[in-house]
């Protein structure tokens, strides 16, 4: 399922969460395991002169500064090194999502683990946009494998996923996650639940509904869904389909609660745009920040399609 994993990570304590699930993840496949980490902008220029996204500190960027971080990064995750001997170390400075994308190219990554954002905050923080991070906003709408988000701690990791929450809008996006979801189902042997939500948001702008309508949508999702999924899931009979009415992202939160799930999975937006111009749909963004499970954000069929 996964042969190289790349954990990008700031080396603070609020990748701590993410860290565990990538080496958990790395044992579970015997992949190898990129521990990948930006050192930060240059101050101008090719100026020598770096300032740490860590501490905010500007830094001289040499050799000696580079495996001076790489030693850090090794002491700081020692416990799951210990264990693991798969793995390599890098640092770079730059822009962190342009340099993360640049290295899960170059290494060809089946999958990007890391967390939701690279501050040391409350995770449901009200400054909501902020909270989930810029960095992760970039790497999930580019990255041509699925990016795992880990904002919380996870009590049970890949390896022993019993319920998988694929959410749908029904884009061409969702389908590429719907692969994922499907592949990583049958991998473990997990419990697939195939969710929609059908919008209720424009209730709130005044808009009457008739129950009639709302199950004439009902109804319509579910003849989607039988068309567009089950046919790829072939004699793989350990799947649930439900379809509630709502607004999508409490609804969909509401559903992995109640299916106790591991993971939840989704097209990294919510709106049929161009992935090369979308940003983090708000749906994808409110589950981010609110789920008690790890996210997995996949936009391109590039590794999900095989």
């Amino acid at each position: 399922m996964f042969n190289k994993i790349l954990f990008a990570t700031t080396g603070t304590p609020v990748c701590d969460n993410a860290a565990h699930v990538a080496f958990d993840i790395a044992k579970k496949y015997d992949a190898k395991l990129h521990v990948f980490h930006v050192l930060g902008m240059p101050s101008r220029g090719f100026s020598t002169t770096v300032k740490d996204i860590r501490t905010g500190e500007s830094e001289h960027y040499d050799a000696d500064y580079v495996a001076w971080v790489k030693e850090e990064l090794r002491n700081t995750y020692d416990k799951y090194i210990k264990d693991y001997l798969n793995f390599d170390i890098d640092a770079v400075a730059g822009v962190p999502s342009t340099e993360i994308l640049r290295f899960a190219r170059q290494k060809d990554v089946d999958l990007i683990v890391m967390g939701a954002h690279s501050r040391q905050e409350q995770t449901g923080a009200a400054r909501y946009r902020g909270a989930v991070g810029t960095n992760m906003q970039h790497v999930a709408r580019s990255a041509r494998c699925p990016v795992l988000i880990v904002s919380r701690p996870c009590t049970t990791c890949l390896w022993y996923f019993s319920n998988i929450v694929f959410g749908t809008d029904f884009s061409k996006q969702a389908f590429s996650a719907f692969l994922f979801a499907c592949k990583l189902a049958k991998a473990i042997g997990s419990r697939l639940h195939i969710f929609h939500a059908v919008d209720m948001s424009s209730v709130h702008a005044g808009k009457i509904i008739s129950q009639e309508e709302i199950e004439a949508k009902i109804e319509e999702a579910r003849r989607k869904i039988e068309k567009t999924y089950l046919p790829y899931l072939d004699d793989y009979d350990n799947y649930d389909i439900d379809i509630w009415e709502g607004i999508p992202y409490v609804e969909i939160l509401k559903y992995s609660r109640a299916k106790n799930a591991d993971l939840i999975v989704m097209a990294h937006h919510a709106k049929e745009v161009d992935p090369d111009d979308a940003i983090l749909g708000s749906t994808v963004e409110q589950v981010v920040l609110r789920a008690s499970c790890p996210v997995a954000s996949v936009n391109h069929p590039d590794k999900v399609s095989g």
